[in-house]
């Protein structure tokens, strides 16, 4: 986490906030993002937590300085916030999906077959 003191006052400064404004949004002092962006002392995870929600970053994004490449792909899958996870998009249903999803179908129509092919 050596980046983050310096990426904290980039972001910071980048969104044209002071570190009083900062402070206040953060129900913290300004001596203590003064602390965090010198590196003298760090965020616990709450306050990271904060600033993320605050500067509408990552987490990655806040400690690393670049957003990582996401393992998620986007198109496919989107967010849950309801179940804290990523779930299909709708419409892209594939085979092992739908056999998946349907298998009671596919089991009644095994079962009408055979039916029908023992009344024959």
């Amino acid at each position: 986490m050596s980046d983050f003191p310096k990426q904290l006052k980039n972001i910071r400064k980048n969104s044209g906030i002071t570190q009083d404004e900062l402070a206040s949004k953060m129900f913290v002092t300004r001596q203590a993002i003064s602390k965090w962006e010198s590196g003298d002392s760090t965020p616990d995870l709450n306050n990271l937590i904060k600033l993320t929600d605050i500067f509408n970053i990552s987490l990655d994004t806040l400690v690393f300085g670049s957003e990582k490449d996401a393992k998620v792909d986007q198109d496919e899958f989107v967010f849950d916030p309801k179940h804290n996870r990523y779930v299909r998009r709708l419409g892209k249903m594939n085979f092992w999906d739908f056999l998946a999803g349907y298998w009671w179908v596919i089991l009644i129509l095994a079962f009408i077959i055979s039916f029908a092919s023992i009344l024959r």
